[in-house]
């Protein structure tokens, strides 16, 4: 089966508007959010454009990602693989974890590594497996394919949004002429803050668009493409 899924970090304010986007257009996504900073507000400036980085407040995380899936982004957004203790890593991935399945109502499972760059290793990625309720975690390292992954603790998802639009629509493409029964997944990522900064929302609705109501593409949550992929 073909499968489209999003999956967006850090849990802040814009992603209200995003979630709206994909109601909009009959998709689902899964956002990672940072129990620990939940309510913080503040500007931060990249590639030369401040914007606003204001985290969801605790009591808005259920209805604000309501239809889509809560994913732990650990609690307060350390890179887990400069941490020297195992420990720590554990804490701020369970804690985190239980904390949005309180808030959301349901267990969380899923994990996105925090932080840029290289932002995980296989040694973080086999704490979180032996010691935590995540299920699956995902990399920032994209896969550039649709191809189905064995190691879903160090999942590659196949592009990243921003900036490269150009790639985004022609990947896109490639996708679309894929046979319906092909077993493919497509797996968008990104901060949609990133959309703020060259002021790219027309962009990206114009991507939802060419993807929507597509007879042969099922539109699910990280968790339900990735255990039911696995399963």
């Amino acid at each position: 089966m073909k499968i489209l899924t999003f999956s967006y970090d850090d849990g802040i304010t814009q992603d209200i508007r995003l979630a709206e986007l994909f109601h909009k257009y009959g998709m689902k996504a899964t956002f990672n959010v940072n129990s620990g900073l939940l309510g913080k507000e503040r500007e931060i400036t990249r590639n030369g454009v401040t914007f606003r980085h204001d985290k969801v407040k605790p009591e808005d995380v259920k209805y604000i990602y309501e239809g889509h899936e809560i994913a732990a982004h650990s609690l307060t957004h350390p890179h887990l693989n400069d941490l020297e203790d195992d420990n720590e890593i554990i804490r701020q991935v369970e804690e985190d974890r239980l904390a949005l399945s309180e808030l959301c109502g349901y267990e969380v499972v899923g994990f996105a590594y925090p932080g840029g760059g290289v932002n995980y290793n296989s040694h973080v990625a086999d704490v979180i497996r032996a010691n935590t309720g995540v299920r699956y975690a995902r990399t920032t390292v994209a896969s550039d394919n649709f191809d189905k992954q064995e190691n879903l603790f160090e999942f590659k998802p196949t592009i990243h949004h921003y900036p490269d639009w150009d790639k985004v629509f022609a990947t896109c493409e490639k996708f679309l002429s894929l046979p319906a029964d092909e077993d493919a997944l497509f797996y968008v990522w990104g901060h949609s803050y990133e959309l703020d900064i060259a002021k790219d929302w027309d962009r990206f609705e114009e991507f939802l668009q060419m993807m929507a109501n597509k007879k042969d593409v099922h539109y699910l949550t990280n968790k339900e493409a990735l255990l039911q992929r696995k399963g």
